[in-house]
């Protein structure tokens, strides 16, 4: 009989349904021996694991092993479905596993190279993917017109934070509780770490993020009921009393595959039609969930396994230590400090931190797009290959040269300023171009579009700020200023 193989990340339903034999799940500790993954990731994954096993009891083989291939190889009959990287997908191939296609993704593979291929020479907009992926699903289309009238809210979505605020004021996120199992995990991950077999980044802690399926529906039915309203208006702010703001934190779970992502856009188009949650807010949901989240997943199979070595900005600075290690103290800059802080005590912070504050000050130093991933990879709960390959390198770091984005995601102090309150309390002044009270984000922006001046000229989106350089007086004080800084913490 047919065992059936199941990966760390594919621990729903959606994986088993459809199979009535043998299940088999390796823990293997060569993936830990490997990468130094945030603490509280590894946590999470092993739990999940191990809750799963425990849901299938004698039908379940589950192998704690050095290699998968130690376990896999001795097998002759085995079938997975469809794994979430290249290097896991070579694995399976190299073990004559059988593929089946993927799962956990609204839109199939084939569709969106059927898809891709008929754009013919036109970008591969995400904004065009998903609204096709709205009317091909149903989700949020009344007689095939956007509900709302609108395809896109997102100009409703980009309020900064409520002046004077210290929270959001919403209802906290719903918190698992830990049990034996994620005791055993915790026990090992001291043993294997003070064994010197293991190490991680960041902080130990509660489990914050779903582990099965039961916790990952609560998590994601408390978020529809009392979070989902205030999602959309300032799903973009960034408050440092509040870092879950109105997110929903259901990523993981979702990476996880506890979650399938048709059940969750469903959820929250429930709570539109019942008018209990507004079209901004959950058009807003549903774009990052059936939109991005798809998108990043065929982004990462379209443009092949050599597009995380793309570096058409030639970015070759190392990762420094105090970035690399989470170190919060060896900055002054707050919004750096901070969410520093925050990867460290979680292994999460929302979009915005992530893209406009830590991604963008690597972009601004020319830190090496691959190191930037693997680092992203690592530190996050919800980060996988799968995910951080196109997030970083067609996104964040611009390294693919326009692919992805047609603009790099960076700004000055300002930017910063506006949609969080991390500026009152830093000893630098947004405003401030050169000299001690000078702003590393606000300096780092001119440095970075002066030394791609000739790249972005002829960006349509980029001229305006490149032709601001010639309006800067004190330009070259500006570059010799950053050229000393360099990777040194400000």
């Amino acid at each position: 009989m047919t065992t059936r193989w199941l990966f760390g990340d594919q621990l729903g339903p959606h994986f088993t349904d459809d199979h009535r034999g043998p299940l088999l799940m390796v823990e293997s500790l060569a993936v830990l021996r490997r990468r130094r993954f945030h603490r509280a990731k590894a946590h999470l994954v092993l739990s999940a694991m191990r809750h799963r096993a425990a849901d299938f009891g004698n039908r379940m083989t589950y192998v704690q092993s050095e290699t998968y291939a130690e376990v896999v190889g001795e097998l002759d009959d085995v079938e997975v479905v469809h794994p979430t990287s290249y290097a896991a997908l070579g694995l399976v191939e190299r073990l004559d596993v059988t593929v089946l296609p993927p799962r956990g993704f609204a839109t199939a593979r084939e569709d969106f190279e059927r898809w891709a291929g008929a754009r013919g020479s036109r970008r591969l907009l995400m904004e065009d993917f998903y609204r096709r992926a709205r009317l091909a699903h149903g989700v949020l289309v009344d007689g095939g017109e956007p509900a709302g009238g609108r395809w896109n809210f997102d100009h409703d979505n980009r309020e900064p934070p409520p002046r004077g605020a210290t929270t959001l004021g919403v209802t906290e996120p719903w918190w698992p509780t830990e049990d034996d199992i994620d005791g055993e995990v915790r026990d090992d991950l001291d043993r294997w770490e003070r064994d010197g077999q293991v190490a991680f980044l960041g902080r130990d802690g509660d489990r914050l993020f779903p582990a099965t399926r039961r916790e990952a529906l609560a998590a994601l039915d408390h978020f529809v009921e009392h979070r989902l309203p205030e999602f959309g208006a300032h799903e973009d702010a960034i408050l440092e009393g509040d870092p879950w703001m109105a997110h929903s934190l259901v990523s993981a779970p979702m990476n996880l595959g506890l979650l399938d992502p048709l059940e969750v856009v469903e959820r929250a188009e429930t709570a539109y039609r019942s008018g209990s949650a507004p079209i901004a807010s959950v058009e807003g949901f549903v774009r990052q969930v059936l939109g991005w989240r798809d998108y990043v997943w065929h982004t990462y199979w379209h443009q092949g396994d050599a597009y995380r070595g793309e570096n058409q900005l030639r970015a070759t600075e190392r990762l420094p230590q105090w970035f690399a290690e989470l170190d919060a103290a060896a900055t002054d800059a707050h919004c750096l400090s901070h969410t520093l802080d925050q990867v460290a005590e979680h292994g999460w912070v929302h979009h915005i931190p992530r893209l406009m504050v830590l991604g963008s000050y690597a972009l601004q130093r020319g830190w090496s797009p691959r190191q930037v991933t693997d680092w992203f990879h690592r530190a996050f709960v919800d980060g996988y290959d799968w995910v951080m390959v196109p997030n970083v390198v067609g996104m964040s770091q611009h390294a693919d040269g326009g692919t992805m984005m047609t603009k790099p995601y960076t700004s000055g102090g300002a930017y910063i300023n506006k949609m969080s309150d991390h500026c009152g309390s830093c000893r630098f002044d947004p405003k401030v171009r050169v000299g001690e009270d000078a702003c590393p984000f606000t300096a780092g922006y001119w440095w970075f579009l002066d030394r791609h001046r000739e790249t972005f000229a002829g960006n349509h989106r980029m001229s305006r700020a490149v032709n601001g350089l010639d309006r800067l007086k004190d330009l070259d004080g500006l570059v010799e200023q950053e050229e000393r800084r360099g990777n040194r913490a400000p």
